[in-house]
């Protein structure tokens, strides 16, 4: 993909200072949004939500059922495979905190800026997709994220959600920042393999060095087309890397390939066209109203 070349700067804005119609408009030229500061509000109860589930999935560990992505405990963490030398044999890497554990989290995803910005975008009427996310790299070689599309997981009949990533502390190059390939949800859906991270595109077609990385500080936000290509890298330092991440669709819109590996991807592509939204895919309205659609 050749693209000019866009900067950090191009693609941010100021919570404190909000100028929607702009970040709207980086929105979608680039696919990524930065939102400075965004987050801070909601920080210091939803890192005591994020560490109150780390000490619970940890406590669980013994109990966790394997599954083809890793492990998981009877709270949902999901933990992967953990680098040589590591204290235990698993490391965390998506958390069980989301809406149904943690208010705060929930909370968060109605804050009136991002809502405001998401109507731009989306249009009046915004529905939640999914549970709220939170992943969690620990320290000393939490694992990485391979660059993907989010549509390779789940990808929807209409535009697709909204996912906005939000760092719970400040992140950097060291312990895992955000990358993004600005401009990449104009490619369509592309082709993902089984990576150690599940899905992810072909490291031999896309590499990091065609990702811009988004260092930014906790509360800052991120927002990212469904099929803007992304991923992490390691974290090397001392401590955790926790982010938490909303997701937002138009109401009528839904999922018609569900995926975690290339296998299983190729089996649902083959039913895309037969899905249908049926009332389990349906989320709490964020703003506007869901009509009565006969089914």
């Amino acid at each position: 993909m050749s693209t000019p070349t866009v900067t950090v700067q191009d693609l941010e804005v100021y919570a404190e200072r909000l100028d929607v119609a702009r970040a709207v408009a980086i929105y979608r030229e680039h696919g990524a949004l930065i939102v400075r500061g965004l987050m801070k509000p909601y920080l210091a109860d939803i890192r005591r939500d994020i560490e109150a589930s780390v000490a619970q999935a940890l406590a669980l560990l013994p109990q966790a059922q394997k599954v083809p992505e890793g492990w998981t405990t009877p709270d949902g963490t999901l933990f992967l495979p953990a680098p040589k030398n590591f204290s235990r044999a698993q490391q965390i890497m998506v958390l069980g905190c989301r809406y149904d554990t943690s208010a705060a989290f929930f909370r968060s995803a109605f804050e009136p800026k991002l809502v405001d910005i998401l109507a731009g975008i989306i249009g009046p009427d915004i529905e939640l997709f999914m549970n709220g996310q939170c992943l969690y790299k620990e320290p000393v070689g939490g694992h990485p994220k391979h660059l993907h599309q989010d549509s390779a997981y789940f990808e929807h009949r209409f535009e697709g959600p909204v996912g906005v990533l939000n760092y719970a502390v400040d992140t950097d190059l060291v312990n895992g920042a955000l990358h993004v390939v600005p401009g990449s949800h104009r490619l369509g859906q592309l082709r993902h393999v089984d990576t150690f991270s599940h899905l992810g595109l072909d490291p031999a077609e896309w590499t990091w060095e065609q990702a811009l990385p988004l260092c930014g500080e906790a509360g800052d936000s991120i927002f990212f087309h469904v099929r803007c290509i992304h991923g992490s890298k390691e974290n090397h330092s001392n401590g955790p890397r926790p982010v938490f991440i909303h997701r937002y669709r138009r109401p009528d819109d839904y999922v018609v390939v569900n995926a975690t590996t290339a296998d299983n991807r190729a089996v649902a592509e083959k039913h895309a066209a037969a899905a249908k939204k049926e009332n389990a895919q349906r989320g709490l309205m964020v703003r506007g109203f869901r009509p009565y659609v006969a089914g």
